[in-house]
């Protein structure tokens, strides 16, 4: 049975790094352990890159040790190019541009079938949930981090 997938918002990955038992830190868990599939594209990778160095007093990372992580993430994940969204509802509730590569990419791994939702904290993209499956790390949990009995023999997420 192949895991279910999601696209990873950079706040996601930034809140695991930052604080490895939250809930993105568990998410990421369940990522290295195999449950689940993480899509990533160039932008997210290269804005995860970008913001590190802010959080250096949470994680205690070299320069180089950055780089290194972004690389581990490029053959860990799936890595798609942001696609464009052609039916319309891409631009309907986007409220900052700058985050329209985060939704092309999630275009991107739904049109591979590559993932199911993207997993964020960010208010301007968790907006979209109307037009697109956008939830927040603990919705996503609270749906998918626990097996039921009825699940337990396929679950994907058996933590």
């Amino acid at each position: 049975m192949a895991n279910l997938g999601v696209v990873l918002g950079t706040n996601v990955l930034m809140s695991r790094i930052a604080f490895p038992t939250s809930m993105p830190g568990r998410i990421v868990g369940a990522w290295r352990h195999s449950h689940l599939d993480v899509v990533l594209s160039p932008f997210i990778l290269s804005e995860l890159r970008r913001v590190l160095p802010r959080l250096s007093h949470r994680h205690g990372l070299s320069e180089a040790e950055m780089d290194d992580l972004v690389d581990v993430l490029c053959f860990a994940a799936h890595v798609v190019e942001p696609a464009p969204c052609t039916d319309g509802r891409r631009g309907r509730h986007l409220r900052d541009p700058a985050d329209e590569p985060i939704l092309a990419t999630l275009v991107a791994a739904r049109e591979a079938q590559l993932a199911e939702a993207l997993l964020t904290g960010h208010g301007d993209l968790l907006a979209l949930s109307v037009d697109w499956p956008v939830v927040t790390p603990a919705a996503f949990w609270a749906a998918h981090g626990r097996p039921t009995p009825r699940r337990c023999e396929t679950a994907a997420l058996v933590l």
